[in-house]
């Protein structure tokens, strides 16, 4: 081989090289790209702020604040002037949920929206997550910012909370409101694992809990569900809201942000865990609450039905039929305006 030769075959040789490593940078390249564009395709709501801040100056006269009680620190936003109003809101939610309602019921009380324990930008401790505890952290909450008394509504896990809260200190309660959710009957204890019928057609017609059992798994859900909350929440949407339109885009990525990390997943999964605990508690409490109570009942009525009837004293109860769970969403001016004509009501009947 000439010297022509040997330096032409080192030039290609060294070529081949240089392509090499070009095309294994772009190799080791390409995978991080393609998965930050899936990642950015996937979840339709990665360029939105939901932050508290934005979602508060969407409402005027409200402020956020939070509170170091109970061993935890709660998140809560609050306005408007008179008889405090608390709102708990449930699973998967945040504070949110009542943004709808809020500035009607600031009109005439202090309301008071909070993030639960394990919720939203609330504290998520390992532990602490049976109703009656939390009861505990809307009492010291309430005594933190100046209040007795208050009005006490929930909604889904919310409502659990509520009625704890109510068998604890009905002294500090003027009246309970529970939206399509009261507290947890003692017949969850017997749900079966297999449904009667498949699964098939609309599910508010083959209504099956499968989620109760599922957040009581341990790490299983966190691993499922981080960066994937956008899918997982669509399937409730879709299948217990009768107004799919009730939530915006906007409303969707508040949800889906806060459960999209392993901490806001088990943070509401510790409600679930700790469901046992409040079968047990809610057996120990009276057989019946005598607070003023309304029950406002959408895709769930008759369980809210069945269990005011058993359980409280004369409860008040109103089905709105052209709705599914989530209520204060789905008919916020009929919430509004029963809730505030029941709020009334009570009032009027504790200065007699």
């Amino acid at each position: 081989m000439g010297l022509a030769q040997t330096r032409s075959s080192g030039l290609m040789a060294l070529a081949r090289c240089n392509l090499s490593a070009v095309l294994l940078g772009l190799s080791l390249l390409l995978p991080a790209a393609a998965s930050a564009q899936t990642t950015d395709k996937g979840n339709p709501y990665a360029s939105m702020d939901v932050s508290d801040e934005a979602l508060v100056r969407e409402l005027k006269g409200f402020k956020n604040g939070f509170a170091d009680v109970n061993g935890t620190r709660l998140h809560y936003v609050e306005g408007g002037q008179g008889t405090p109003v608390i709102l708990m809101p449930g699973w998967p939610q945040t504070w949110w949920a009542f943004h709808k309602i809020m500035p009607a019921l600031a009109r005439n009380h202090r309301v008071i929206a909070v993030d639960l324990r394990g919720m939203g930008t609330s504290s998520k401790p390992e532990g602490g997550y049976d109703k009656k505890n939390m009861a505990v952290d809307i009492r010291e909450l309430l005594k933190s910012l100046g209040h007795q008394r208050a009005h006490i509504v929930g909604h889904d896990i919310g409502s659990h909370v509520a009625y704890a809260f109510a068998a604890q200190f009905p002294e500090a309660t003027l009246s309970t409101v529970y939206l399509d959710v009261s507290a947890l009957p003692a017949s969850v204890a017997d749900l079966k694992m297999v449904p009667a019928k498949p699964l098939s057609g609309p599910f508010k017609d083959h209504f099956f809990i499968w989620w109760f059992a599922f957040h009581q798994m341990d790490q299983l859900p966190e691993a499922l569900i981080e960066g994937r909350a956008h899918i997982y929440l669509d399937w409730f949407w879709k299948n217990l809201l009768y107004k799919q339109d009730a939530l915006t885009q906007r409303d969707r990525a508040v949800y889906a942000n806060a459960y999209n990390t392993p901490d806001g997943i088990r943070g509401g999964n510790g409600w679930y865990k700790a469901f046992p605990q409040d079968l047990e508690d809610n057996a120990a409490y009276p057989k019946q609450i005598d607070v003023p109570s309304l029950g406002i009942g959408g895709l769930g009525n008759p369980l809210l039905v069945d269990f005011m009837q058993a359980r409280i004293v004369n409860p008040q109860m109103v089905h709105i039929q052209e709705s599914g769970h989530y209520i204060a969403e789905e008919a916020p001016d009929q919430v509004a305006d029963l809730t505030l004509n029941f709020l009334r009501s009570a009032e009027r009947q504790s200065r007699r």
